[in-house]
């Protein structure tokens, strides 16, 4: 599969299966979403360089971010420079409420950032959200405008996870406060008015692993039984001789070196080959949500993108693979600097909330 292509999802369902029926058509920013005889498939330009203004915000990115895994090997010394030289703010939607919560987890307690995007009349479907980072960085903080903008436009009232992170709290400590937080979302829909046949997963790069993990074990244990998971360029897989570590290894801001201090952060010597720690390794995936899968051209983990969705396909999952051209890792959560990062986020929110839809 050629980088910008999807995979076919199956033929459209009933509103709030999950199946992409009834989405707009859109061509701009060189991404044309268009729908066929099974589905909507997401094409864009293959093999193009960075686009301007993603060339720009990698080029910043590189001066600011420490180099991890090679100069920079401390954790702590890592968080205290991007703190020193934190990114620009990003505009913050505003919302009805923003609440702070606390949830019972396994390591303790577990912050919760709750967004509602409109007074809660009615119970409203909820979105369990896990910020990336490589399990070692950033925060409920960092993605608080990007959970703000998910809130706003996929209508769903949002948690964020304030999940346990590495290398204090090694593997599996992220993934089982992930899952804690989410069933006790579900067990406490009335308090939070939200409905409990409504509840999605979705994360960012390592948040996205952390998703991916939880539909799983939802999936294969007591539940609660999701109804989509939203996974943006996710951290699937501890391997790095694909054709996109290849590719896209060095150059495009996050790097091979980053990622494999990450995932030593994480997995502190245990084996990554679990597939709490590695979703793509897991032996079935029948039975999981629809799924929305964001990837980049220009991304070291799109190939682990890539097979994570042709095998969610190949077991029966109703899945969209949009794979955008021009941009690096990281490109989904800046559109306020972003054309494409703009499209992409309206089409993802316009799925999840025809997904969602009561």
């Amino acid at each position: 599969m050629q980088p910008g292509l999807t995979l076919p999802v199956p033929d459209a369902g009933p509103a709030g299966s999950g199946r992409g029926r009834g989405l707009p058509v859109t061509g701009d920013e060189g991404v044309l979403l268009a729908p066929d005889a099974l589905g909507f498939t997401v094409i864009g330009r293959s093999h193009m360089a960075l686009d301007p203004q993603s060339a720009a915000v990698v080029a910043a990115v590189q001066k600011r971010f420490p180099r991890l895994g090679t100069e920079v090997l401390d954790a702590a010394e890592a968080r205290r420079i991007l703190a020193e030289n934190p990114a620009a703010p990003a505009p913050k939607a505003e919302m009805h409420a923003v609440e702070e919560l606390t949830a019972p987890g396994p390591g303790g307690d577990i912050r919760l950032r709750v967004y509602r995007p409109y007074p809660a009349e009615a119970p409203s479907p909820a979105i369990v959200f896990f910020h990336g980072g490589g399990f070692v960085i950033c925060s409920l903080d960092t993605h608080d405008a990007p959970c703000r903008q998910m809130a706003l436009q996929t209508g769903a009232v949002v948690v964020s996870v304030d999940y346990r992170m590495a290398p204090e709290h090694r593997f599996p400590a992220a993934a089982e406060d992930a899952e804690a937080a989410t069933r006790w979302v579900a067990a406490h829909a009335a308090a939070l008015v939200v409905d409990p046949s409504r509840i999605a997963v979705a994360g960012d790069s390592a948040g996205g692993n952390l998703a991916a993990v939880v539909a799983q074990r939802c999936a294969r244990g007591a539940g609660p039984a999701l109804a989509y998971q939203l996974l943006i360029y996710p951290m699937l897989d501890h391997a790095f001789d694909t054709e996109s570590y290849r590719r896209n290894g060095h150059g495009y801001a996050v790097t091979i070196d980053h990622l494999r201090w990450y995932w030593d952060q994480y997995l502190g010597g245990l084996d990554g080959a679990d597939p709490t720690a590695s979703p793509l390794r897991a032996a079935d995936l029948r039975g999981l949500p629809p799924t929305y899968l964001v990837a980049a051209e220009h991304c070291p983990l799109r190939s682990e993108n890539e097979a994570y969705a042709e095998r969610l396909r190949a077991a029966g999952v109703p899945v969209t693979y949009a794979c955008y051209p021009g941009v690096a890792h990281g490109f989904f959560t800046l559109d306020h600097l972003l054309d494409t990062a703009r499209t992409a986020g309206r089409h993802a929110y316009a799925t999840v909330r025809e997904a969602l839809r009561g």
